[in-house]
């Protein structure tokens, strides 16, 4: 199984939302779908970059580290490596 880092963005919150999975689309599905939490407000959530990792501890690992940055210049220079 290979676990996903994935880092969403809503238009309508112009927000970044960064979490890891082992299986994105789902995911996405349920961010989209409206309900209580961060992501639920809103249904216009689309992945925007993801790496892959072999190992939940790793993907966790990169999350948190993504998290700690608390930049938005630096997630969108991490999303525009992949242009």
């Amino acid at each position: 199984m290979e676990f996903i880092v994935y880092i969403l963005f809503s238009e309508t919150k112009n927000r970044f939302y960064i979490n890891f999975t082992s299986n994105v689309e789902e995911r996405v599905l349920r961010h989209n779908q409206k309900s209580k939490g961060y992501t639920g407000s809103v249904n216009d959530w689309k992945v925007v970059y993801k790496e892959i990792y072999e190992t939940k501890a790793q993907a966790q690992h990169r999350e948190l580290k993504i998290k700690s940055w608390k930049s938005r210049i630096k997630i969108q220079e991490l999303i525009s490596k992949i242009d």
